[in-house]
């Protein structure tokens, strides 16, 4: 099954910054070969489910081992079984309205 998220990923207790666990999700989905659109807080990924929570999975441990003891996340997810649909087709679809 195809599926979306929305993930946001915050390492507790390693100071305010944050970019250099970003960073390495970031990798880790690359890596995964996930098209993923990286956004001001979270990022956007795409894929076979499997796929795709096996990266969170690999996020969550490459972020443990840069040091984290803790880690939030929160998703959102999204499915559908009518029709393939990517990231591109849902912002396109709101950008030819917004032209109206």
């Amino acid at each position: 099954m195809k599926v979306m998220i929305d993930l946001c990923v915050v390492p507790i207790g390693v100071g305010a910054s944050v970019s250099s666990h970003v960073a390495a999700c970031q990798r880790v989905l690359d890596d995964a070969g996930l098209a993923h659109q990286m956004h001001a807080y979270g990022t956007n990924i795409e894929g076979d489910w499997d796929e795709v929570f096996a990266a969170v999975k690999r996020c969550h441990e490459v972020v443990h081992e840069m040091g984290a003891v803790r880690i939030s996340s929160s998703m959102r997810i999204g499915t559908r079984v009518d029709r393939e649909q990517s990231m591109d087709d849902k912002i396109r679809s709101v950008e030819e309205k917004l032209q109206l």
